[in-house]
């Protein structure tokens, strides 16, 4: 599968596909069981040309399998780590003011669960799979062309949205569970700082669920794309 987006933004790199999978791809790359990776660091790679495969063995980070719909986040610890600490042997991460606060976000996440494996496959390396989301990384330019895009067609002010939450929720849990209701919210992620330490410092996340990205890609060559104004920006995404 080509993308006409990413040709109008100018992406570099593949868009990723995310889908679920009761099969692992040949030669897909993987987490050693038992060995901390971070989820984020296989979306980059699987941008770059490689498919990458999760299974609940070998994802060693407990919220990687949250992020990737494979668990849920049972409270007593995560809590306080996402907040003031004081339970268990890691440091508090501060992004929360309290344990309450901290609770109430883990307590609405959506329950997206996964088959065997989470799939991160480069778009154009697709062909019998059904995606269920694209993710684009993307710079600022590129992040408002594709923002822009995700309220062409459509009224409202919730078209994009940019939700608190771990790299792997913010870039795939919220597209698949967006994609699993028909919705055709878009979310902005990869503000994590925690995810950050994994990702090239000018990219940012794009998630489109799948039924919606094959809308977007129907209107590239009427929308804006066309433009003067879009070809200044796309010429300095490639200077």
């Amino acid at each position: 599968m080509n993308s006409q987006i990413a040709a109008a933004i100018k992406l570099s790199a593949q868009p990723v596909a995310v889908y679920r999978s009761a099969a692992c791809p040949e030669g897909a790359l993987q987490f050693r069981e038992g060995v901390w990776g971070c989820v984020v660091a296989m979306l980059r790679a699987a941008s770059k040309g490689r498919t990458a495969a999760f299974s609940k063995e070998t994802v060693a980070c407990p919220g990687g399998k949250v992020g990737l719909g494979m668990d849920v986040f049972q409270p007593g610890f995560i809590e306080y780590f996402l907040s003031v600490g004081g339970v268990g042997p890691k440091p508090g991460e501060h992004y929360k003011k309290t344990p309450e606060l901290a609770r109430a976000y883990i307590q609405g996440l959506p329950d997206c669960p996964s088959p065997d494996y989470v799939i991160f496959q480069p778009l154009d390396q697709v062909t019998d799979a059904q995606p269920e989301a694209i993710i684009f990384l993307v710079n600022a330019d590129q992040l408002s062309g594709l923002a822009t895009l995700a309220s062409y067609d459509v009224p409202g002010q919730n078209n994009v949205q940019l939700l608190f939450g771990a790299g792997c929720a913010q870039s795939v849990l919220y597209g698949l569970s967006e994609n699993a209701k028909d919705g055709k919210t878009c979310f902005i992620g990869l503000t994590d700082p925690s995810a950050r330490k994994c990702i090239d410092k000018d990219l940012l996340s794009f998630t489109i669920p799948y039924r919606r990205y094959l809308e977007m890609e129907s209107h590239v060559e009427e929308c804006f794309f066309q433009t003067e104004t879009w070809t200044h920006i796309a010429n300095r995404i490639t200077d």
